[in-house]
């Protein structure tokens, strides 16, 4: 194990981030040598205001970023194939995120009730959202699922009041649009 200056402990062998201390704050850029973020690494890390992931990490496991109350900004790098199940849950201050064209999947609670964001960019190469992926995310107001997504899981959109307009591929039904709980004011486009 080795210990940075700002007490984030990294497992060597493994090359896997497995703890950042609830006390770090501000900007934070993970080193280069590690390939995977360990379960609920920065988890309640609310002083946590932005985060800089390198091109060396190939996962955001469960729960990474959790309750990072504070966290504005991320940038996901092309060498993510998985955003597991709720890595960004609860992070009311992040307003928008952009998933690169490598991931294949998004986890249950991936993104839910992140309050602020108001857009996202879910890319073609995404097959599989999970269960209430975005739940709770009030102030999104549009998303585009692409073609390429074959399993949107259950009350995926619960409780995002403000979604206006959803695009969807022309194999989902009006059955699979109330199973994600999708507002009923919500305009349904299926391309």
């Amino acid at each position: 194990f080795a210990v940075d200056g700002r007490g984030v402990l990294i497992n060597k062998k493994e090359k896997k981030l497995r703890y950042a201390p609830r006390s770090l704050s501000g900007n934070y850029t993970i080193p280069d040598s590690v390939t995977s973020i360990d379960n609920y690494a920065f988890a309640n890390c609310d002083s946590l205001t932005s985060i800089t992931i390198p091109d060396s990490v190939t996962s955001i496991e469960k729960g990474a970023f959790a309750n990072c109350d504070f966290l504005t900004s991320i940038t996901i790098p092309d060498s993510v194939t998985s955003i597991e199940n709720s890595a960004f849950e609860h992070c009311d201050s992040l307003t928008s995120i952009t998933i690169p064209d490598s991931v294949t999947s998004i986890g249950d609670r991936a993104f839910s009730w992140c309050t602020s964001l108001t857009s996202i960019t879910i890319p073609s190469s995404v097959t599989s959202i999970g269960d209430e992926a975005f739940c709770g995310c009030r102030k999104l107001t549009s998303i585009t699922i692409p073609s390429s997504v074959t399993s949107i899981g259950k009350k995926a959109f619960l409780g995002c009041s403000s979604l206006m307009s959803i695009t969807i591929p022309s194999r989902f039904t009006d059955y699979d649009v109330k199973k994600w709980a999708v507002p009923s004011n919500c305009k349904v486009i299926r391309k």
